[in-house]
């Protein structure tokens, strides 16, 4: 198959006695554009950590409010997390068949209904089965926005694109508890639903007249205009006012043959060797991050007395350490990739050189193909440095916050964002990496990472708070920085032997091409 780079700009020219054709974009979409697309790609994706941050200084209050404890109630955190992790495996799927735009739609539809029946809860058992169905109606858009970066870039600036999207949707975790504590502490915590019910309403009208469909399936680089209105705008108004030099004649080629649903598809992608190991591993680090931030409500409300509205403002320095965090590795990828592709290609030019000097025939007819790229080199040579950091700040938070009399609350606060930084550009570069791997099923394979992450989420935010009170918060969190480091196996596999994996299928599949032909 061509690579991204190879549809980019490097397309055989047609035979001399024919006119040359025009080579046409791996997007037709100009730098102005792909901002806008980012932007309301980013602010899709604040929905579902919103709908999970904005709800956390407000957890006391909910037990009291409706009559049960707090760890009943933090077991709503827990729900929300195994929906967060189950729904994009099934929107993911839909969205790389039917198209992002009818994804985003469906989520949105879903998302608003469960915010309206929240604000009106007058039970537990209501609240606990409104917020499963919140979680499926916002966690996937992650996962679909994931996709679009997909469609849009290629591996070269894939990077500082996701990088964006990643400090984008991080951006409730600073801001997001500091309104959902100002709301619960001034209107009552149901303010925090109308609040989302009014955001989630208004977003879905922008993005329906913003958003144009990206999918490279139905509409190629964005040359092909579908049928269908939902697919057609604002596509139209896209192609007419972009930059960027395309062939109008390609819109009326046919589009591709459309794909079946395969709903098992992240499933697979899962437990597929060539992206188990890191999987596994970020869904350790995130499970963690998690627990510290589930934790952090309860741990400062009794250790330092604070109310709904100081405790809100202690998860700022967490979200601006994320988005700074997400910003820089994202640039980082991009350098790191442009300077392996560098030296890979070199190394490309020396072998087929040194093959020729033989008298044989180089193996590969072009220098620039990607099939034996070395990715993980590319994205993961900086995981180890992120992964030593992360463990060191859980156990600086742990033990710190065990001895609010002798510590005053900053210290805890700033190891919360050494925590936020690392933890999201550990999961920046790993998303990236599995984005470039499965390019053709960019959304499932997010949905795949998200399903492992959130379910491991929620089994350690569950236990936590039960661990800190049997065996204290200091032992609890040390604990979580050797697992952490246990984890560190996952990646080593992946660098180790993920691209040998890689192009052994490639060959396999290769010859089976050619058996068949």
């Amino acid at each position: 198959m061509p690579t991204e780079e190879e549809n980019a700009g490097n397309q055989n020219a047609k035979p001399s006695e024919s006119p040359p054709t025009p080579e046409e974009p791996y997007s037709i979409f100009d730098k102005r554009q792909k901002a806008l697309i980012i932007l309301i790609v980013s602010t899709a994706a604040t929905f579902s950590a919103f709908a999970s941050n904005i709800y956390f200084p407000a957890l006391p209050t909910i037990a009291q409010d409706l009559d049960v404890s707090v760890e009943l109630v933090n077991l709503t955190v827990t729900s929300y997390l195994i929906f967060q992790g189950i729904a994009p495996s099934l929107w993911g799927p839909i969205s790389d068949v039917r198209g992002r735009r009818v994804a985003y739609c469906c989520t949105f539809l879903v998302f608003l209904g469960a915010c309206i029946g929240l604000a009106e809860a007058k039970n537990y058992a209501t609240l606990i089965v409104l917020r499963c169905l919140q979680s499926t109606g916002s966690a996937s858009t992650i996962a679909i926005g994931s996709g679009v970066i997909g469609d849009i870039t290629t591996r070269a600036d894939r990077g500082g694109y996701m990088g964006i999207f990643q400090a984008g949707l991080l951006v409730p975790l600073a801001i997001g508890p500091v309104i959902g504590g100002a709301l619960a502490g001034s209107l009552g915590w149901r303010a925090i639903f109308w609040f989302l019910t009014i955001y989630s309403a208004v977003f879905l009208v922008l993005l329906i007249f913003l958003l144009p469909e990206t999918l490279r399936s139905i509409v190629a680089n964005g040359c092909r205009t579908p049928k269908n209105p939902i697919g057609s705008y604002p596509l139209r108004t896209y192609q007419k006012t972009t930059k960027v030099h395309w062939n109008p004649e390609a819109s009326t080629s046919q589009p591709a043959a459309r794909k079946r649903i395969d709903v098992t598809g992240p499933f697979r992608i899962l437990i597929s060797k060539y992206a188990a190991p890191i999987i596994l591993f970020l869904a350790i680090y995130y499970a963690v991050w998690q627990m510290s931030i589930t934790a952090m409500s309860s741990l400062f409300a009794d250790r330092y007395g604070l109310n709904e509205t100081q405790i809100g403002l202690t998860f700022i320095a967490n979200g601006a350490g994320s988005m700074i965090g997400t910003l820089i590795t994202g640039k980082i990828l991009d350098i790191d990739y442009r300077r392996v592709k560098v030296a890979h290609e070199a190394q490309e030019t020396r072998t087929i050189q040194t093959e020729l000097e033989a008298g044989g025939s180089p193996a590969r007819s072009t220098i620039n193909s990607e099939d034996n790229f070395p990715l993980e080199k590319a994205r993961l040579r900086l995981i180890p440095l992120f992964s030593c950091f992360q463990c060191l700040s859980i156990i600086l938070f742990g033990w710190t916050i065990q001895y609010p009399d002798r510590v005053h609350i900053a210290v805890p606060i700033v190891s919360t964002f050494i925590t936020g930084w690392t933890a999201v550009s550990t999961q920046s570069a790993v998303m990236t990496y599995l984005v470039d791997i499965f390019s053709d099923r960019s959304a499932a394979a997010s949905a795949s990472l998200n399903l492992a992450r959130c379910l491991f989420a929620a089994g350690g935010t569950s236990f936590i708070m039960p661990m800190v009170n049997g065996i204290g918060v200091g032992l609890a969190f040390t604990i979580c920085a050797i697992v952490q480091a246990v984890a560190l196996l996952g990646v080593a596999v992946q660098w180790r032997f993920a691209g040998a994996w890689r192009e052994a299928e490639r060959v396999k599949s290769q010859a089976s091409q050619e058996s068949q032909g």
